[in-house]
Parts: structure tokens; C-alpha cells; sequence
């Protein structure tokens, strides 16, 4: 009798060793991933920029500067721009809700401008690879690479004021609290720019995002500015941080300043000439 419990044991207990041997494997073979830079990515995820430090002069390679008439329908340009690091104006703050009835989600991107009105941005994102969508779900599982995006405000905020039917873009102007570091936030910015194009990184959905770098650039150059919030992971809801730790100039209440700050019919009425930068602030 006893001997017959003991087979039976054993032939309950061998999915469960399956089980946990199968986890393992998949583990060790996840863990085993490494990214790269090296792929068949999507055109405007083709080229990583790179910085060339020159004294107070930076040179940014790869700057995306599409002209897109749809998400689908462009024109592609990359340019290196020139950039004085001693002139750092201004720094511009892009939330962008893809769609206003799930106000969790959105995307958010700085922009830096300098004294003369050259205005230059960052989107950090998904490194798309041809055929590939991106998943939230699936971007906890080393299934995308990171990518730095420099390009001009005209392509990426005009691709989404302009050709995304759903989204809502704001734009707000940072509040930038200590002498220099406008300049120091975009160093922070460029030297990690030039990390990963070197070392290339996953992106996760929870800890390596287009906000959670924004964040950790912030913290950097000035600790502690942004606390610990829900809001990092879930940036729709970051008005309300925003508005607390004094990062946006607000104008009258949340509610207001949310308000004038949308740009997208500004930038849908864009002449096609003048400078998008100046025309969005009109």
C-alpha cells in the first residue's frame, strides 16, 4: 500500500516538475536575450543619432527631419544639426494622449530650444523592426529596443498634430529651477544618446520608457526634483504632478493651462512655410 502511494505521488508531482523545469527554461532563454542594433528596422527608426562634443559645440547626427503628409505617406530626410550647449534657452515639455477617451496612455518628448530659435526634440521610444506593432505587454518581455529619436519639432510633433487622427498633443514650457541647467539636461540627454548607440538597451514597459528617462535625465541634473508617482508609469495622468512639483508653467488652473496648451489645430493650419516651432506658439 505504501509503495502504491509512493508511485502515485510521484506520477501527480511530474507535472509540476515539467511545469517548473519548462518555466526555467523559458526564463534562462529570455534572460538569454540581448539587444541590438543591428536589424531590419521600420524607415523612420532607421538611424541612431550620435552627438560629437567640440568644446560648448555639439554636433547631432541623424536628426530625423521628415516631411509626413500621413503616417504613411512621407518624405524622408535626416540631417546633422549644429548646436551651441552654451545657449540652451529654453526646454519645451510634449504630452501627447493617443486617444483623449483612454487618458492614462500617451507619449511625452522634450524639446530643446536655443537662444537663436533653433528648437531641436527627443522622443524616446520603441526601436521598431519592419512588420512590428508595438504591445504594451509584450514590451515587458525584451521584445523591443530602445531609441533615442532627435529630430526636428516639424517631424516629431507634426506627425502627431498633424497626421494622427485621435491624439491630443499639449505643449508646455518647463520650469527649469538653478542657472545652467538647461545646458546640463540636454548633456544628460546626449551623452545617453551616444550610450546606446554604443550599448543598446530593451525597453520595458514599466522601467525604461520615454517617462521614466525623462524623469531620471530631471533627477540628474537636479535630485529629487520628480518624487516616486503613478502618474511616471501612467503618464496621461501626469498634469496633476506636473501642476504639484512646479515642472510646467501653468497658466490659471490645471484645467485651463490643459486647455490652451493643445496645439493640434495650430499645427494642422501650419502654412507649410514658416517656422512649425514659431507657429504652434503662436
Amino acid at each position: 500500500m505504501a509503495e502504491a502511494v509512493g508511485i502515485l505521488t510521484q506520477i501527480l508531482a511530474l507535472p509540476i516538475v515539467l511545469t517548473v523545469f519548462l518555466l526555467a527554461w523559458m526564463l534562462k532563454r529570455h534572460l538569454s536575450l540581448r539587444p541590438s542594433n543591428d536589424r531590419s528596422w521600420v524607415n523612420d527608426n532607421e538611424r541612431m543619432a550620435t552627438a560629437e562634443f567640440n568644446g560648448d559645440e555639439v554636433t547631432v547626427r541623424n536628426v530625423r527631419d521628415f516631411d509626413w503628409r500621413s503616417t504613411r505617406d512621407y518624405d524622408e530626410r535626416w540631417v546633422d544639426m549644429k548646436i551651441r550647449l552654451d545657449q540652451v534657452a529654453r526646454i519645451w515639455f510634449v504630452l501627447e494622449y493617443f486617444d483623449p477617451t483612454r487618458r492614462q496612455m500617451a507619449h511625452t518628448i522634450m524639446s530643446f530650444e536655443m537662444e537663436d530659435g533653433t528648437r531641436i526634440s527627443c522622443s524616446i521610444e520603441v526601436r521598431r523592426e519592419k512588420g512590428e506593432r508595438y504591445n504594451p505587454i509584450k514590451g515587458m518581455f525584451r521584445q523591443y529596443e530602445l531609441i533615442y529619436v532627435w529630430a526636428t519639432e516639424r517631424d516629431a510633433i507634426g506627425v502627431r498634430t498633424r497626421c494622427r487622427k485621435k491624439s491630443v498633443t499639449h505643449l508646455f514650457e518647463a520650469v527649469v529651477l538653478g542657472p545652467g541647467n538647461e545646458r546640463r539636461m540636454l548633456e544628460s540627454y546626449l551623452r545617453r544618446t551616444n550610450k546606446l548607440s554604443e550599448s543598446p538597451e530593451w525597453y520595458n514597459t514599466i522601467t525604461n520608457t520615454c517617462t521614466t528617462n525623462i524623469v531620471r535625465h530631471v533627477n540628474e541634473v537636479y535630485p529629487g526634483r520628480v518624487p516616486r508617482a503613478v502618474a511616471i508609469l501612467l503618464p496621461g495622468l501626469s498634469p496633476k504632478l506636473l501642476q504639484r512639483n512646479n515642472l510646467v508653467k501653468m497658466t490659471g488652473s490645471i484645467e485651463e493651462t490643459m486647455e490652451r496648451s493643445i496645439i493640434d489645430e495650430r499645427a494642422k493650419s501650419w502654412d507649410g512655410e514658416s517656422d512649425f516651432g514659431d507657429w504652434i506658439r503662436k
